[in-house]
């Protein structure tokens, strides 16, 4: 069970299984540290297949299959949905009224289970231990830290790599790696600056914050434009700024919610550091009563694929996969929370994207260049993967990367 067409029948298999697996979970949604009866059937799923399973983070699951000698590989699915209404009109529409999985965290979970499925299956053609993790709440940034809180390190064996993969508004069937950063550094900052209240009248009697705020949205794009070299990227993003109740009455303060993507931490420091040195002088400059206020809030880490293990996985995919089926992608200004837990292991971890478009639809938007009207993203609520053959392709993805270590043929070769 080794060739690219064995994997493949054995998948194909399967996939009715999966398909509906994909469609419990698309039509059950749960946010965050909310997923109580995915990961319920998550637990019943991968018992019957022999995992042994356990809670870690509240609704966090690993399986852990162990067949004998070799090495670990910890494969990672997310689980959580979106406060998203459902526009899609599929027949497996999400049931739950302002939730839905608009990032494609169903099809995760399927592809993942899919791949555990395969691997207890098939047990002759791979030794060492595979993990199959599930893990909360990835769209607050709030459930890696709480699997890692929880003591996920101390709690299962070890692993020497980390797989985790994405579907992407691309053409389904295609498979997207890069070496190095993938997905940005994010990170939300809440600025409160403070003034003294007056009536609108009597603007003299003030220390207006509204004026303040104001001035400092307009420095802060200095930020990049005048402090970031040429080449390097970044992005400073104003998301709000909320001040004031009525029209004749000068408020004592303000405050400003902001977005900072980065893919160098160095970088993401400066700008950081440029924020607070602005806020602070603008204040300053303004007579502000009061310090301000500084707040971060879901942070997400910088997810960088290891080199060597970036070009293993990508060579077993452009082995088993068709020519042009594997493409380099260039690095997406979304953000990850995946990097958290090899972070705490200490291993190396590889990333990549699947397409889920529809190939025929995607190919004739593409045609007329309108892929980004008609081609609905990740968080729209008209966001629904092409089932085939995206869910079939993300299997097969997590099978080959994991086979890339476990499989008794790599092993060899490493060996030899």
């Amino acid at each position: 069970m080794g060739t690219a067409q064995e994997i493949t029948a054995s998948i194909l298999e399967q996939l009715p299984w999966q398909e509906e697996l994909y469609k419990h979970f698309h039509r059950h949604p749960e946010l965050g540290l909310a997923e109580h009866e995915t990961s319920a059937r998550i637990c019943e799923e991968l018992e019957d297949l022999g995992y042994e399973t356990c809670l870690i983070g509240g609704t966090g699951i690993v399986g852990v299959l162990r067949n004998g000698d070799g090495p670990a590989v910890l494969a990672r699915a997310d689980m959580d949905a979106l406060p998203v209404a459902e526009d899609t009109g599929l027949e497996y529409s999400s049931t739950v009224p302002g939730a839905m999985h608009a990032c494609g965290h169903d099809m995760h979970m399927a592809a993942l289970l899919g791949a555990a499925k395969f691997l207890a299956g098939n047990q002759k053609s791979w030794s060492g231990t595979y993990l199959a993790l599930f893990q909360p709440a990835e769209e607050t940034a709030a459930g890696a830290k709480a699997m890692v809180a929880d003591g996920l390190v101390e709690r299962i064996p070890k692993p020497d790599v980390a797989l985790a993969q994405h579907v992407m508004p691309a053409e389904a069937g295609m498979i997207g790696t890069t070496a190095g950063p993938v997905l940005s550094a994010g990170d939300s900052l809440r600025i409160t600056v403070y003034g003294r209240g007056a009536h609108g009248s009597m603007p003299h009697n003030s220390v207006d914050p509204v004026v303040m705020a104001s001035s400092i949205v307009l420095k802060l794009q200095t930020i990049v434009s005048r402090e970031t070299r040429p080449g390097q990227f970044a992005v400073l993003t104003v998301g709000a700024l909320n001040a004031g109740s009525a029209a004749n009455i000068i408020p004592d303060r303000a405050q400003l919610l902001l977005n900072i993507r980065t893919y160098d931490l160095q970088l993401r420091q400066h700008v950081i550091d440029s924020i607070e040195r602005i806020v602070r002088g603008e204040c300053a400059a303004a007579g502000s009563p009061k310090e301000p206020d500084f707040e971060f809030y879901d942070q997400f880490p910088l997810t960088s694929n290891d080199a060597a293990a970036n070009e293993k996985v990508t060579k077993a995919f452009e082995e088993h996969f068709a020519d042009g089926q594997v493409y380099q992608a260039d690095p997406a200004t979304a953000s990850e929370d995946f990097s958290t837990i090899p972070d705490a292991f200490g291993i190396p971890y590889v990333y990549w994207t699947v397409g889920c478009a529809d190939p025929k639809t995607y190919q004739a938007a593409l045609a007329e260049g309108t892929v980004a009207s008609k081609i609905p993203a990740n968080h729209s609520p008209f966001f629904a993967p092409a089932i085939n053959p995206t869910l079939e392709t993300a299997t097969r993805t997590q099978v080959v990367a994991a086979l890339a270590y476990l499989g008794r043929g790599a092993q060899d070769s490493a060996e030899g």
